[in-house]
């Protein structure tokens, strides 16, 4: 029972981000309690989205609730502290074979948080706490986990390189500068790096006025596939207008030519028909005096006979023949001739000026020009 109460005790005084025991604890709306230091970073991350959240619970809160430090909680936390207990820490905060391992940690060595280019050394969070509380470490330079501290280290002399030779363009330490780069132009890291600092600034500036540019271009040319991609809808709506246009006038002259003809269909049949009328009645008054004629041969009585022959024998002109003209299947060959040049021509012209309709280096007056060049062909 006493482990267990223990046991609740290490999770109620662990910060749920650090996974470490709070330190200047604070308690939040929602009733969470975290580092004053770990909660103000979170929320400092959060600004941006003007809510605040419980990293536990996500309990947002509007606006930025103001952090005090809950006592109660501090005063549990130096108890513990009093009694060498310690959160345990979670199995993420150990290191893996691709992490920074502490450098003081024994046994199952935890994550480093930094590493100090003085000590040449890396640490937890733990053991990192004396480069911020102790005097003696506050100049000490600390950088993010570094796996190669040692290549900090003069293989010759086994010194801390401080010193950067540019006669050799290599870092070297104070051993070095005194025996092998002796009379060499040497100056501190630090110097070296702010000369190499600045040039890297003006790299970058070209760099980023190149990457201006090239976005620059980018913005150019994806406008240009914008005015494409209109030109060619423009290009498609233009050219459906134009054929539906060009359809419907072939379609008006079709209709046109179809009434053209049967119009003189019905001339001719009528002038046709008139002259069967004529000829008709002809033969029905040819069929009436060979009749009479044949009638008046049958007669026995000579003296009638000579009578009526006279009257009977007397023939009418005959009709002209020549008015009547007869052309078989020929009546609309030069119709049909017409319609098969205008088709003939305007193949000639969609033939010779389809280079002019090109989509890529079509011109809008040869298009214009070949569409008036249909249009009064057709007309």
């Amino acid at each position: 029972m006493a482990q267990k109460g223990v046991q609740l005790d290490r999770e109620t005084i662990s910060c749920s981000i650090c996974l470490d025991l709070l330190k200047d604890p604070v308690t939040i709306p929602c009733g969470h309690s975290y580092c004053m230091k770990c909660i103000k970073r979170f929320w400092d991350e959060e600004d941006g989205k003007k809510l605040h959240s419980c990293p536990q619970c996500r309990q947002t809160f509007t606006p930025r609730p103001v952090l005090v430090k809950n006592s109660m909680l501090a005063v549990l936390v130096e108890e513990l502290k009093k009694t060498g207990l310690q959160a345990a820490p979670a199995d993420h905060c150990y290191a893996g074979p691709e992490d920074v391992s502490c450098d003081v940690c024994t046994g199952r060595k935890l994550k480093a948080v930094k590493s100090c280019l003085v000590c040449l050394a890396s640490y937890c969070e733990n053991h990192l706490q004396p480069h911020y509380e102790s005097a003696t470490f506050q100049k000490h330079k600390l950088v993010e986990p570094c796996k190669k501290l040692q290549e900090n280290i003069c293989s010759r002399h086994d010194e801390v390189m401080k010193i950067f030779c540019r006669t050799d363009q290599q870092c070297i330490c104070y051993l070095c500068s005194m025996h092998e780069h002796r009379g060499h132009d040497t100056v501190s890291a630090a110097a070296e790096r702010t000369e190499r600092q600045r040039e890297l600034e003006g790299s970058r500036q070209k760099l980023q006025q190149r990457i201006q540019d090239r976005e620059k271009d980018m913005k150019l040319l994806q406008q240009e596939v914008e005015a494409i991609s209109l030109s060619a809808d423009k290009a498609v709506e233009d050219s459906e207008k134009i054929f539906t246009e060009l359809i419907r006038l072939m379609d008006k002259r079709r209709s046109d030519v179809k009434q053209q003809i049967r119009s003189q269909q019905e001339t001719e049949v009528s002038r046709v028909k008139e002259l069967q009328e004529k000829l008709e009645q002809d033969i029905t008054e040819l069929k009436r005096k060979d009749a009479s004629l044949e009638q008046l041969s049958l007669t026995e009585d000579h003296i009638q006979f000579f009578h009526s022959y006279p009257s009977l024998s007397a023939l009418s002109e005959p009709t002209d023949s020549s008015s009547i003209n007869i052309r078989p299947l020929r009546y609309f060959e030069d119709v049909t001739a017409a319609v098969s040049e205008l088709r003939d021509q305007l193949q000639d012209v969609l033939r010779k000026r389809w280079t002019s309709v090109s989509l890529t280096h079509g011109d809008s007056n040869a298009r214009a020009n070949t569409r008036q060049e249909v249009q009064e062909k057709i007309y």
